[in-house]
């Protein structure tokens, strides 16, 4: 029997050829055009994660507050006092590339869906956004259009985007990184699920109409970008906010009924994926007629129906003999809802349009009887990597009490600092979260910028401010320059530092969700990154007791240069945390709060200068080992700061991050708005290193004069001699001053002048 497909026909949906001799297999025969399409979309890496899925698994994901883990449409947690917690993070990496403001605007539609798809009401967005470097008009009109975006669907459909992290390196100038992290308070009595039940139940089309925006875009996610990447625009979804602020509000009444037996987002992959995941996961099939799906344009063809992305539509199960009362909903809030297909017994997937069989497929060939490909990792690292290792500090000019003379032109450490400050990745991101609606829904406690993390009301619907004293915290973190010189240790960092933000608020960090951004895992080095990076993710979850909940595979996440040789992307496997906050009254931002507060630092000053922003910024070198998590001690330095914030001793508490000790505290000045005055121990230390190296398991923080007896017998109990009194807050008149141990001064310069330098960096480079 011959191959009704050309070898490029089933290339260009994404199919190998041994893949498709597969999907003959599955079938017993040859897919026509239409069910081609569906496996190409259903076993890209975007829906069936046939390359990462075996690394996956390794990873910890129960708990005694996880209520729903990998699997569903978003993560669970237990809260307490009844109240639940979804969360997930997505990407929409590639359709940014190409369309800014549609694809990071969709981005933020697509995880909202899967928050309230759970029964629950969106309360929060955070992001975690890559750039190439700012000197490049290209990446200026992607970065420009990637915000407006965010900020245009986010303040539009009413849900504060409150946090996330930007970076600017050279390595995403073409394939810059889009994550999006929702969270949701569930609003239902029972958790939403997603696999379809009852033989008989109707199964209805809600929401918006289909048209061909979106084509096969799960597909498009999971290849390269090259110049022909243009030409695919069509891959790229149109969002109405307006119109999914109705959904939402339609589907929470909807659920409310207890009508609803099963739902499914239609994100990627479309009415494919919703019906193939949804049979698959009850052990059942759906029958489908393309013939009620309400349309946008004429002429359809079933590949069309069945490929395409159009935003803000749902499938549900209905308990039969109430569909109508859900129609009435959805009707009500001007939203399309039809019975457009069955519940059946034989567990496949049949499509229907113009009266005839358009597609029949078993449901589990789509969804879990995908390829999946258990490569073998590289026994020793790429070159790159022991290129990079053999880095030694000694190889930097020499450092001295007055700067450091670099290709002939001699730097103070004022100057040093001024420049890291200036650097767009560290500076203020005001102008970005300047445009989003960080306040709307009135229960964002700590606004973006002024702490570690962020800090929401967990406010039932209808309920009293005043009597909500528990709060969500969520960060979003990740390292990708360690990640890249170390995928093992970096992802190790990640984890670490996401959990450090939470405990510098106070919070309690209680679970994570992830977005594995990597290249090409086709390739050795690509595998490699991928490999060991999962394999730090899963000992630091378990040693932080952080379950994964859930997350996204962003893989092939490269572009081909002029001289047509793969770039990928720096390896960035983002964490997203969110962590448990006992009583809002009690909680720390990272700006100094008093005049004569007392200054110490946490954890030991055991940093490095490789892989530091320092390095990177001033000396133009991206190499070295990052300085490795010790777990315990990560554990006790965080236990030591919630402590202190909860028994109200400690004041203010700021992580040590990019830009190490000096700028963490310009930081601390900045928005304190007030100096400080502090003695480091220099011996044994190049100057350089004692202020700018990093190194995790460290965190700054103010406490009273008067609470000394009580925060230093703490200190004592939790950490030992692993702590350091480092100096005083000074007045809003007075200079950050940084001395050495025997009084000799280092860096001394104005409030105003680091305030200044750090608020201007992002808008100075974008011009705007």
């Amino acid at each position: 029997m011959s191959t009704p497909f050309s070898p490029e026909e089933i290339a260009s949906e994404g199919i190998k050829p041994e893949e498709y001799n597969e999907i003959v297999k599955r079938l017993g025969r040859h897919p026509n055009k239409a069910e081609l399409g569906m496996f190409g979309v259903m076993w890209s890496e975007h829906c069936c994660y046939k390359n990462s899925k075996p690394l996956l698994s390794q990873f910890p994901t129960k708990g005694h507050r996880i209520l729903v883990g990998p699997g569903e449409n978003a993560g669970v947690v237990d809260l307490g006092k009844g109240l639940h917690l979804a969360f997930k993070i997505e990407s929409h990496n590639h359709p940014s590339a190409i369309e800014p403001f549609q694809g990071a605007a969709t981005g933020v539609g697509g995880i909202l869906r899967d928050i309230f798809t759970m029964g629950a009401r969106p309360i929060a967005i955070l992001n975690s956004l890559r750039f190439g470097k700012l000197d490049n008009p290209h990446t200026k009109r992607i970065f420009a259009g990637v915000i407006e975006g965010i900020a245009h669907y986010g303040n539009c459909v009413g849900v504060p985007t409150v946090g996330g992290e930007v970076y600017f390196e050279k390595a995403y100038a073409d394939n810059p990184l889009v994550n999006v992290m929702a969270l949701g308070l569930m609003e239902t009595s029972e958790i939403v699920k997603s696999g379809a039940k009852g033989i008989g139940n109707p199964v209805l089309y809600v929401g918006s109409t289909t048209g061909r925006d979106g084509m096969g875009g799960a597909s498009f996610a999971s290849a390269e970008l090259t110049d022909e990447s243009l030409d695919d625009r069509p891959a790229v979804q149109v969002g109405d906010p307006f119109l999914e602020k109705s959904l939402i509000e339609a589907c929470l009444e909807a659920f409310q009924t207890g009508a609803v037996v099963a739902a499914q987002d239609m994100g990627a992959a479309g009415i494919t994926c919703s019906t193939s995941e949804m049979a698959a996961a009850g052990g059942v099939g759906i029958e489908l007629d393309l013939d009620k799906i309400p349309v946008r344009e004429s002429g359809m063809i079933p590949y069309e129906y069945l490929l395409s992305e159009s935003q803000e539509r749902m499938l549900f199960v209905a308990e039969k003999g109430r569909e109508n009362e859900l129609i009435e909903i959805f009707h009500r809030w001007g939203l399309q809802a039809v019975v457009a297909g069955t519940v059946i017994e034989e567990p496949i997937v049949r499509i229907l349009f113009n009266q005839e069989i358009a597609a029949e497929i078993p449901a589990s060939a789509l969804a879990d009887n995908t390829p999946i490909y258990d490569r073998q990792v590289s026994p020793e690292a790429p070159e790159y990597a022991q290129k990079a290792w053999a880095w030694q500090k000694e190889t930097l000019p020499p450092s001295n009490l007055e700067g450091i003379t670099i290709d002939s032109k001699h730097y103070t450490w004022n100057q040093i600092l001024l420049q890291l400050l200036d650097n767009p990745t560290i500076g203020s991101k005001h102008w970005i979260y300047r445009q989003y609606d960080h306040q709307v829904q009135n229960n964002t406690v700590i606004l973006p910028g002024g702490a570690d993390a962020t800090i929401i009301r967990v406010r039932p619907v209808n309920a009293n401010p005043a009597q909500c004293k528990i709060g969500v915290a969520a960060t979003t973190d990740c390292n990708s320059r360690y990640v890249y010189l170390d995928p093992y240790e970096g992802a190790k960092a990640a984890v670490a530092e996401a959990a450090r933000n939470l405990s510098c608020v106070g919070a309690e960090p209680i679970a994570i969700t992830n977005n594995l951004n990597f290249g090409s895992p086709e390739k050795p080095v690509g595998y490699w990154q991928l490999f060991h990076a999962c394999k730090g993710i899963s000992e630091a979850c378990l040693a932080m007791n952080t379950p994964v909940t859930g997350g996204n595979v962003s893989l092939y996440n490269e572009t081909v240069d002029s001289t047509g040789k793969p770039q990928p992307i720096y390896p960035t496997p983002v964490i997203g945390m969110v962590g448990l906050v006992p009583d809002l009254t009690k909680i720390s931002g990272q700006g100094w709060q008093e005049t004569g507060d007392i200054i110490y630092l946490l954890g030991k000053a055991n940093g490095k200068l490789d892989g530091s922003e320092y390095l990177a910024t001033i000396h133009q070198i991206v190499a070295g080992k990052p300085a490795q998590v010790e777990f315990e001690l990560e554990k006790k330095v965080q236990s030591c700061c919630r402590q202190g914030i909860h028994n109200g001793l400690v004041k203010s508490a700021h992580d040590c991050a990019e830009g190490g000790i000096a700028v963490a505290l310009a930081e601390a000045c900045i928005s304190g708005k007030k100096g400080a005055k502090i003695t480091l121990d220099h011996k044994n230390k190049r100057i350089d290193e004692i202020l700018f190296s990093e190194g995790p398991s460290q965190i700054l923080v103010s406490v009273n004069p008067s609470d000394l007896p009580k925060w230093e017998s703490l200190l004592q109990q939790h950490l030992g001699d692993a702590w350091q009194k480092l100096g005083v807050v000074t007045s809003n008149l007075d200079n950050l001053q940084i001395f050495t141990i025997d009084n000799q001064p280092l860096i001394d310069v104005t409030i105003v002048n680091i305030s200044q330098t750090w608020e201007e960096a992002l808008p100075r480079k974008i011009g705007f």
